[in-house]
């Protein structure tokens, strides 16, 4: 019978059991999959925790890969057998089976595994975004990227290399430095151990960088502003250390007239054009060897729990799947 993994109540890993459930036949808009491989990420840990409040009892995961197994009455384009992929702004990605509207998948190209489909949709399209549309990186440019051992910080760094940045990464131990390293970025901080605002200056003859990506949040927001050059931007994407402080707007005039932005990727894609462009981009990227997508974990759905403890305790290199 298939499983999918909840829980009823917020709080550590601990809160998510394995339930056995009957899927109900796929609505007119939708379609089935038999899920071969589902992503964890950052947000999965949001939602588990409270700090984005779901409705209780909830499902877990945003993005997965499997194969349709049933079609919706009204469903064109897709047939059975087919390998597709999705990312979704409502949890319930933590299933064996799974109901998907259509107009939220996209087909798994030749050459992208589905693995690799399932580790990048949210990984990889949000490193998309970032790099195409929330700060268009031009050739030449420097940018700074926490966490740049991370699922989404591998995929960004390497397309960011491809395009002509001169990358900067932030890591915490000097193994995910050697990682990071293989992986796009030219120089690479370690956190904890270097001065992160004078090591940027010192590598950008003072000028500091076009544009810093934080996903840590609340540990490294006031140090990345520190790092931006006059009129460049900061993008805060994510909270892995907690929510960033409030900023004055006042702080952003001091520091060089910087911009400031907190994207979601649900706001990039609310289109199927939006979606579809985006995938293709990002299909394209790694089917053309821009971009790897390293697989550095992969646990059974059963244990969801402890790909979560692993991945808080920034354990974790590259992106991590579970196996149904």
């Amino acid at each position: 019978m298939p499983i999918a993994i909840r829980f009823a109540a917020n709080g550590g890993p601990e809160v998510l059991r394995a339930e056995e459930f009957t899927p109900n036949p796929p609505a007119a808009h939708e379609v089935q999959l038999r899920q071969t491989a589902i992503g964890v990420n950052f947000i999965d840990v949001y939602d588990r925790s409270g700090l984005y409040p779901v409705q209780l009892p909830s499902g877990l995961g945003r993005e997965a890969a499997g194969v349709v197994s049933a079609l919706g009455r009204s469903v064109r384009g897709f047939r059975k057998g087919e390998h597709v992929a999705y990312v979704s702004s409502s949890p319930g990605a933590y299933a064996s089976v799974r109901n998907v509207p259509a107009d939220r998948l996209v087909k798994i190209p030749r050459g992208v595994s589905d693995e690799q489909a399932a580790a990048m949709m949210l990984k990889g399209l949000t490193a998309q975004f970032l790099l195409r549309r929330a700060y268009r990186v031009q050739r030449g440019d420097p940018i700074l990227v926490h966490a740049a051992a991370g699922g989404v910080g591998l995929i960004l760094c390497q397309w960011a290399r491809a395009l002509g940045a001169k990358v900067i990464g932030v890591v915490g131990t000097e193994a995910k430095a050697v990682i990071a390293r293989r992986h796009g970025c030219r120089h690479v901080l370690i956190s904890g151990r270097d001065d992160l605002v004078a090591g940027v200056k010192s590598l950008t003859r003072g000028a500091g960088v076009a544009a810093v990506y934080d996903a840590v949040g609340k540990d490294t927001f006031t140090q990345s502003l520190d790092c931006v050059r006059r009129l460049g931007i900061m993008i805060s994407y994510g909270n892995a250390s907690g929510p960033p402080p409030a900023i004055a707007p006042a702080e952003l005039a001091r520091r060089g007239s910087l911009f400031l932005t907190r994207p979601s990727l649900f706001n990039y894609i609310v289109t199927r054009d939006e979606l579809t462009a985006g995938a293709r981009e990002l299909f394209a990227a790694v089917r053309g060897g821009k971009v790897r997508v390293v697989i550095g974990q992969r646990y059974p759905l059963q244990q969801a729990g402890d790909a979560h403890r692993e991945l808080e305790g920034r354990r974790t290199t590259g992106s991590t799947v579970l196996v149904p």
